[in-house]
């Protein structure tokens, strides 16, 4: 899985860039249009990723008979079907869309370590989940501080990824 999907660099590149996307929007159009985005965006990930992984060429590919591609499915679902859950988050307090997304992307990530094999994804889902419940608790009137925070942290993480599956790929 690690190797097939680069330590997961693509996904994350393309979440990262989505979710700096949605802040600039947020920031500079309007909250709706910066939710908006990362909401419907959303669907796009995985076949971004996967064309992306598509148009760098051939890796190792997967095993019919490994059980983690079912469990990268699987994990794929959690995410959306969390996000209900923000509907009355942010119609109680608006300022909490950010934050409760990172939250639930934070418990997204965590069973990457395992998918992924890769420590990496602990520290990415704590980073997420902790500074989702310091923002809301410490800074809820920024309203995209979280969008930001979440967009640096997905691309850091994302190169870390690709330099830790590279160098394996080569040995």
């Amino acid at each position: 899985m690690r190797t097939r999907f680069v330590g997961g660099f693509y996904g994350q590149l393309v979440s990262g860039l989505l979710w700096l996307a949605s802040a600039a929007l947020a920031e500079w159009s309007s909250p709706r249009a910066g939710i908006t985005t990362l909401v419907l965006g959303g669907v796009a990930i995985f076949p971004l990723t996967e064309l992306l992984l598509r148009l760098e060429g051939p890796r190792t590919a997967l095993s019919p008979e490994n059980t983690l591609h079912g469990l990268g499915r699987e994990v794929a679902l959690v995410l959306p079907l969390s996000m209900p859950l923000l509907l009355p988050v942010t119609l109680y307090r608006a300022t909490w869309f950010y934050p409760a997304m990172m939250i639930l992307l934070g418990a997204h990530y965590l069973p990457f370590t395992f998918l992924y094999g890769m420590r990496m994804f602990t520290a990415l889902s704590a980073l997420l989940v902790g500074s989702g419940v310091l923002i809301a608790m410490y800074v809820p009137y920024k309203f995209t501080l979280g969008g930001w925070f979440t967009a640096a942290a997905l691309l850091l993480f994302a190169v870390i990824g690709r330099i830790h599956a590279d160098r394996e790929h080569r040995s």
